[in-house]
């Protein structure tokens, strides 16, 4: 089979290599469509501290399976699917109090241990996640999407509540989406105005540029002076999350996605005085993925509004080299091995 991996920072190669052989209470799968997470190319940069190589990139993918073994979930060749990408070690204290998505010894597929962007891979059954009729290339975002949506599963989000995302790349976008979905009014800030209009396409009720106008004056305007219920830090910079404490309204709550490279510097007492509640989010769980699977079969949500373009898997090098030199008009990169349709 094909596989694609980075021999070493700025080197994607397509190699060949032997078809997986599944072992006991594992599947075969055929991989359909992957998507190149920031992670991925973090580690063609060479900035993933996690990623050791030669390694074989990719956690957001659908995929087809070729076989599985006999199990009580209705799993059957041919069903087209998506997985839980995030190993945990199942012995640790996160485990053993079943925050399995923080895992001390997590092995999330592409980083710490080979990933997707293979035309096979096997998979132990319980990771399997059912598609419910979604297309290959819809599932391949349920990943990403997921991350959004434990995020926003951290504190409770109202009807009317009011929001700031800060960062309108693909998780920040996919963060407006579950937030549509639960019926707040979001306010999205980036420093690209492209980026800001495609909030303002998927539903963003305010946009704000904080290089062109004051972004404490524009959350004064928004709120009526009260703040933000919610502020979602999506880039892992300091100036966003300082923004964001600064946005807040009094007992607000924070969640922290953006993974920061950078330490911040800041009074804590600011979070004494506005009485604020500040959650940090890791990964997912398999019923984030379910949840979100269900509300895109419903209708509810178009996660594939945010593809922006898809590259036959022999052009990977192409893909890493235009998402390296992304000026923001990238979104969704998709690499398509197979197709259940060809």
């Amino acid at each position: 089979m094909k596989a694609i991996t980075i021999r070493e920072p700025f080197q994607v190669e397509v190699v060949d290599m032997p078809v997986p052989q599944p072992r006991t209470g594992e599947a075969l799968l055929r991989v359909l469509y992957c998507g190149i997470c920031g992670a991925d190319v973090a580690s063609f940069t060479g900035n993933q501290p996690f990623t050791t190589y030669p390694r074989i990139p990719g956690h957001e993918f659908s995929a087809q399976i070729v076989s599985v073994p006999e199990n009580d979930r209705g799993l059957k060749p041919g069903d087209v699917v998506t997985c839980n990408p995030y190993f945990n070690c199942g012995h640790c204290y996160a485990c053993q109090k079943g925050l399995v998505n923080a895992c001390e010894d997590n092995q999330t597929m592409g980083v710490q241990r080979d990933g997707a962007f293979c035309e096979y891979i096997v998979m132990p059954v319980e990771r399997i996640i059912p598609g419910r009729g979604l297309d290959a290339r819809t599932l391949a975002l349920i990943e990403p999407f997921a991350i959004s949506c434990h995020a926003l599963s951290r504190c409770e989000i109202k009807p009317g509540s009011r929001m700031l995302i800060t960062g309108a790349g693909p998780i920040g976008l996919f963060a407006l989406l579950v937030a549509k979905a639960k019926g707040a009014s979001v306010t999205v800030s980036d420093v690209l105005d492209g980026r800001l209009e495609k909030a303002k396409s998927l539903g963003a009720d305010h946009v704000v540029n904080p290089t062109a106008c004051d972004l404490t004056a524009e959350t004064a305007r928004i709120t009526g002076s009260r703040g933000f219920d919610v502020c979602v830090e999506a880039c892992g910079q300091s100036v966003t999350f300082m923004s964001c404490i600064a946005c807040a309204a009094q007992g607000a709550n924070l969640i922290l996605i953006g993974n920061g490279k950078r330490e911040t510097t800041f009074l804590h007492s600011i979070l004494i005085k506005k009485e604020l509640n500040v959650f940090g989010s890791r990964n997912a769980y398999t019923r984030d993925f379910n949840q979100l699977i269900e509300l895109t079969a419903s209708g509810q949500v178009d996660p594939t509004k945010l593809i922006s373009a898809i590259y036959p898997m022999e052009d990977a090098p192409s893909a890493f080299d235009a998402l390296t030199h992304n000026d923001g008009s990238l979104e969704k990169v998709l690499l398509r091995f197979s197709d259940p349709r060809e």
